[in-house]
């Protein structure tokens, strides 16, 4: 079968397609026939850095939408010809960018009908982070001020339209060029960070979602309320972020997502319902994996990057 490979760390041009096994489902298991696997910053950062994966050769991807190949023991959820979609094995690795791929049955849930599987592969790692941030990290509830970084990104745009789900008053930060995309999808307040301090523009802020990192955390923590969180995406919490929301009595940390079929499915009723729905920037075909890197390195996309393995 065909899949993404590297010999080496470096930039997207390591990056291959090579020919290697079928893999075969074990205990607990099934294999996936992949339609369709998306692309995230996580992946990148394995490529150039090695990450969590170890040593070379790496194989990169974990979001998946695809059908059901073949089961293994003790598999009784699915059965061949399912389509699923979901998010196998992080921080392990799963090599999604591929024609086929194995994952724990509960790493993955049925595919809602109303969205394709390019669609569907933009969803489980940034739906997952956004929902498991907002909803189990910070528990939004109705009512509730959230403030989303990099609102018409890939996690960024998910987020805006879970907390909306929820109940929140939604505050975005976007280049101006994406405001009308943001208030699409539900915002009530759209701020352009490159003209305005969102530190002095906004207060009352119960959840901040900062997928930026650097010093956008210890500015956020400016415009919290008293009890508000700062969940960070991007990368640890400085050392002192902690303690600096603790004396303003308020809370920080950084959370990393991982698989979830209960937030799978909640996740996949929000798209039936008619409540998320994800932006797609652009689907690139498994050979062109080198230039999808590139794209989603460059930090201006709108929504997700999805590579077809099937058209």
């Amino acid at each position: 079968m065909r899949a993404v490979s590297q010999d080496s760390l470096g930039g997207p041009e390591v990056l291959k397609v090579v020919e290697v096994d079928r893999p075969e489902p074990g205990i607990s298991e099934v294999l996936v026939r992949v339609h369709a696997a998306g692309v995230n910053p996580t992946d990148w950062w394995h490529r150039a850095t090695g990450g969590l994966l170890g040593e070379t050769p790496v194989r990169l991807g974990w979001d998946v939408s695809g059908v059901i190949e073949a089961v293994g023991l003790g598999v009784t959820m699915f059965r061949p010809g399912d389509e699923v979609f979901g998010m196998p094995r992080l921080p392990q690795p799963a090599g999604t960018y591929a024609e086929y791929v194995t994952s724990p049955a509960r790493h993955l849930t049925r595919k809602p009908a109303a969205l394709s599987h390019v669609e569907a592969a933009a969803l489980p790692v940034a739906a997952l982070t956004a929902f498991q941030s907002l909803v189990d990290t910070a528990e939004v509830r109705p009512g509730q001020r959230v403030l989303v970084h990099a609102a018409a990104g890939g996690v960024g745009h998910l987020a805006v339209q879970i907390a909306k789900a929820h109940g929140a008053y939604v505050i975005g930060t976007a280049r101006s060029a994406k405001h009308a995309f943001v208030y699409g999808l539900g915002a009530d307040e759209v701020i352009d960070y490159t003209r305005v301090d969102f530190a002095s523009a906004v207060s009352d802020v119960d959840i901040v979602i900062d997928t930026i990192g650097g010093d956008y955390g210890p500015r956020s923590l400016q415009t919290l309320r008293d009890g508000g969180i700062v969940v960070s995406l991007a990368a640890p919490a400085e050392a002192d972020l902690a303690s600096k929301a603790r004396e303003r009595g308020v809370r920080a940390g950084f959370t990393i997502v991982e698989p979830d079929h209960a937030g799978m499915r909640a996740i996949a009723s929000l798209v039936e319902t008619g409540r998320l729905r994800p932006e797609i920037e652009v689907v690139l075909p498994l050979e062109q994996v080198a230039r999808a890197h590139e794209i989603g390195e460059t930090g201006r996309t709108t929504g997700k990057i999805v590579l077809a393995v099937i058209d």
